[in-house]
């Protein structure tokens, strides 16, 4: 029986796309760091710009299951592609979900047309993983605020047009959380005219995740309308915490996707090498790297699809999002390294696309939130959730 929340048809129509139009050309785009305009603009015609932004907004209107499916999908034959959704939709997310009504009717119809594309501005040099000690400031003045200060590693920075935003409208707020406040700042006035005071300063080079601009923002007396204020002035980390459950969701998501194609390239490879007079994959010694790298795949499919139906439920999914993105992008690590090992010297070089998963992996331990923070989540979780409390609570 079909779970009535999942699109299958959307989910064969981006695997037929990705089979056909991403695998092709995937690795040339990556290997020479180029934006990939054509299959972002097959990407808006699919819809997938809207994929969770309801209907009447004129999105897709998917669960995060489904999305969660799509994502594994597009990862399977370029994981860059996603991270031009992911801060995409998790900026249209917490408008949905913490917006006003006027916000809603601005902002989500032309972002579901992917007219409007969005970026995350929440990381900072000096404050990663520890994002209530952002520095940006943003001081009310009259009908705007006025934004000062820099973000980094903004996926979306330079090809997006919007940014959410979050800000200090109390630097002296204790704890540092109660300060922070998300705005919706955008790039370009109603007649397209760039709004000054907004400097991508540069593109950070990268291991993997290449062809997709991860960018350093500076802001300098940056306009920013009053009007766009989300929610209300100081709950801005709750909402972006909100939002990044989605995220954790999307990330699990991606690493199962490049480990299913690192999976199925090391496959397909076993069964062509021949060494000692039959194919390799009859050699006890791959078979057991096969079998563990199956199992790993499937058991980190699992644990995000579980995470998704449980936010498609609407229930807190702190714990499962962060279980899902810590165990699913390890286990992306650890496949795509046994892919290379399956290959041998091929897998080291360009001739294949191990490589590139191998370069991509490790994206996914690192984004959204550190796995050793996510172990950090988890553990306090799981610690809350049994009735402990903490000590100052």
């Amino acid at each position: 029986m079909q779970d009535a929340s999942i699109d299958h048809d959307i989910i064969a129509g981006v695997r037929t796309f990705v089979d056909k139009e991403v695998m092709p050309v995937a690795s040339d785009l990556e290997h020479r760091d180029e934006y990939p305009t054509a299959l972002v603009a097959r990407m808006k015609e699919l819809g997938l710009f809207g994929a969770t932004i309801p209907e009447q907004y004129g999105g897709l209107g998917l669960s995060v299951s489904t999305y969660a499916m799509v994502v594994e999908e597009l990862c399977r034959g370029w994981m860059s592609l996603s991270g031009i959704l992911n801060t995409h939709l998790m900026i249209a997310y917490v408008i949905r979900m913490f917006g006003n009504d006027e916000q809603r009717e601005r902002f989500l119809p032309v972002m579901a047309r992917g007219e409007k594309r969005a970026a995350l501005g929440l990381t900072e040099a000096h404050a990663g993983s520890d994002a209530q000690r952002i520095r940006t400031v943003a001081a009310k003045q009259g009908d705007h605020y006025l934004v000062n200060g820099s973000k980094m590693w903004s996926t979306n920075a330079r090809t997006g047009t919007m940014f959410g935003l979050v800000v200090k409208t109390d630097p002296t707020a204790s704890p540092p959380h109660r300060g922070m406040t998300l705005l919706i700042a955008e790039k370009s006035d109603a007649a397209g005219k760039p709004i000054p005071g907004c400097t991508i300063s540069r593109d950070l080079p990268k291991l993997g995740y290449k062809g997709v601009e991860s960018s350093e923002v500076a802001f300098e007396d940056f306009p920013v309308p009053a009007e766009n204020l989300v929610g209300r002035e100081g709950e801005g980390f709750k909402y972006v915490m909100a939002g990044l459950e989605v995220g954790r969701v999307n990330i699990a998501a991606r690493a199962v996707g490049v480990a299913q194609a690192a999976l199925e390239a090391a496959l397909k490879y076993s069964q062509e090498r021949e060494t000692f007079g039959q194919p390799i994959c009859e050699h006890q010694a791959i078979q057991l790297k096969l079998a563990d790298m199956a199992t790993k795949v499937e058991a980190a499919r699992l644990l995000t699809r579980s995470a998704a139906a449980k936010k498609d439920r609407g229930e807190r999914s702190d714990v499962e999002a962060g279980m899902a993105k810590l165990f699913a992008s390890e286990t992306c690590h650890e496949v795509a390294l046994e892919a290379m090992r399956i290959h041998g010297g091929y897998g080291y070089s360009q001739e294949f696309p191990v490589e590139r998963y191998y370069r991509d992996a490790p994206l996914m331990i690192i984004g959204e939130g550190t796995n050793e923070i996510q172990r950090l989540v988890i553990a306090r979780g799981i610690l809350a959730r049994s009735g402990y409390k903490a000590k100052g609570n």
